[in-house]
């Protein structure tokens, strides 16, 4: 009886046969696209993600010191909140994340120990990871006791955020200047006017040397004035969701005495999302470009008298306005870019003093006597310390440099504060249309003067407060342009 089939079962079987042959067409056309996906991934256009967040790192505890000067300055507790502002971006291909934090100069390990952090909670590689530092003077140290703790779990928090916060998206990259508020600080002065460096030497030029036009004669170097910036924006609804700006400006100061506080960077943080109408999860980050022989002083200008945080506001205000002319003058926002990031470890050689500086300064601190004190140089006694410091310290230092694509926008870090001529000359020798630079990144490790400014002597080039080789800024901007090179093809 179960051989015999009814005309009606004959014809359900007949059309159930047809249904699955018609299928198979379907069927091997997915599994086709499947085993071809990453061909087909290789031809088209990436597609990008974006995600960005914004974790406070203030510190829980007083009295902590804030390094940045000779003599210990205590903050008793803070004026307005520290951050670690993070930016995640993913083509597809590779995924890299860019933090700021709000912070003097965070040490290599403690960056090191945050990107390991982030990597083991997002899967972000270390090596795709950048740490960069506002220079806000008024903050603690980074590798302080506790405040070590608080420091790295958030800027890997930060990383963390942003990377769950991705979505589609589109950048755009643009400068607009801002020349009103970055001065050279290094100077030649009036003859007869140069007083002994610390090692009862002369320099040819002086750093911060007072505005009196008796005294000052002319700027030993250039500035740069644009504030350059990539703009992140949701890719269906051009809603903000992130800015990344930069400005080579070593940073404000006029904080509250004793207090902490983010600088201008912060100011400038609070202000962009009503400049650009970002919601509450836009967040604006504003990085220390190449500013180690750039400020805030107008020499031979008599600027009137500010109360406590003005100047701040006044900088962040207009740094803000050149924020927004510069995303307003981005053509276009994009999806389709590339992303790329490569990392280098640059060995250098540390400065040594020579046997007569080490005799000079084992001298300097054998006086004992008040009056013979006195008649010591300025700050003679902490560079004959540092003098023997670099005696004793290790031949060579590894010096971290990061170079990174966003499209057509290059970003290029230095774990420095950066003498200004070495950003313009990558800005100028770049193969991208528009290159960002970046110092006190990855670690901090001093000033890095050119060369030729080493030549004038001056406060950033002194041994102690320079570290390294002579002609470390060739070798490092030597290392970028090739990184660049790479990136580009």
């Amino acid at each position: 009886m179960h051989q015999q089939l009814t005309a009606k079962s004959r014809l359900f079987l007949k059309t159930a046969l047809r249904g699955a042959l018609s299928l198979v067409p379907a069927a091997l056309g997915l599994i086709l696209a499947l085993g071809c996906g990453s061909a087909l991934s290789a031809d088209s256009a990436p597609v990008l993600r974006a995600g960005a967040a914004a974790v406070d790192v203030t510190p829980r505890e007083f009295p902590i010191n804030m390094p940045g000067g000779f003599s210990e300055n205590l903050a008793q507790g803070a004026h307005d909140p520290l951050h670690a502002r993070a930016l995640v971006l993913d083509d597809g291909k590779t995924m890299l994340a860019m933090v700021v934090v709000d912070n003097l100069g965070v040490a290599r390990e403690v960056c090191d120990e945050a990107k390991r952090l982030a990597a083991d909670r997002c899967g972000i590689a270390p090596e795709k990871i950048l740490v960069a530092s506002t220079h806000t003077h008024s903050a603690p140290a980074s590798s302080a006791g506790a405040y070590r703790k608080l420091l790295v779990e958030g800027i890997a928090e930060s990383i963390v955020k942003a990377h769950a916060a991705l979505r589609p998206a589109q950048v755009g990259a643009a400068a607009h200047p801002l020349p009103e508020e970055v001065f050279n600080r290094r100077w030649y002065l009036k003859p007869g006017k140069m007083a002994p460096n610390p090692f009862g030497e002369m320099d040819q030029v002086k750093m911060n040397p007072g505005t009196s036009p008796d005294v000052i004669d002319r700027p030993a170097g250039p500035t740069d004035p644009d504030v350059t910036v990539l703009s992140v924006q949701e890719a269906k609804s051009r809603k903000p969701l992130a800015l990344l700006g930069s400005y080579s400006l070593h940073y404000v100061g006029g904080t509250p005495r004793a207090m902490v506080s983010a600088d201008y960077y912060g100011e400038f943080a609070r202000l962009m999302p009503s400049r650009l109408r970002g919601g509450e999860e836009f967040v604006a980050m504003m990085a220390n470009g190449t500013s180690g022989d750039i400020n805030n002083i107008p020499f031979l200008v008599t600027r009137p008298p500010r109360e406590t945080f003005e100047q701040i506001r006044i900088v962040a205000r207009k740094a803000a306005d050149a924020a927004w002319f510069a995303s307003t003058a981005i053509e276009s926002h994009r999806s389709d870019v590339r992303l790329g990031m490569l990392q280098r470890e640059v060995t250098l050689r540390i400065r040594r003093p020579t046997a007569e500086q080490v005799k000079r300064a084992e001298a300097v601190l054998a006086v004992t006597d008040e009056a013979e004190r006195a008649k010591l140089p300025g700050l003679a006694e902490a560079y004959a310390r540092r003098t023997l410091s670099l005696a004793k310290a290790e031949e060579t230092l590894s010096a971290q440099v990061q170079a990174v694509r966003i499209g057509d926008l290059a970003v290029c870090t230095l774990p420095f504060e950066t003498f200004v001529e070495i950003g313009l000359e990558l800005k100028r020798r770049s193969p991208f249309p528009r290159t960002m630079v970046l110092g006190i990144a990855n670690g901090y490790n001093g000033y890095l003067p050119t060369p030729e400014q080493h030549k004038l002597g001056g406060y950033e080039t002194w041994l102690g407060t320079n570290r390294v080789q002579l002609d470390a800024s060739v070798v490092l901007t030597d290392n970028l342009l090739e990184m660049l090179g790479e990136l580009k093809k």
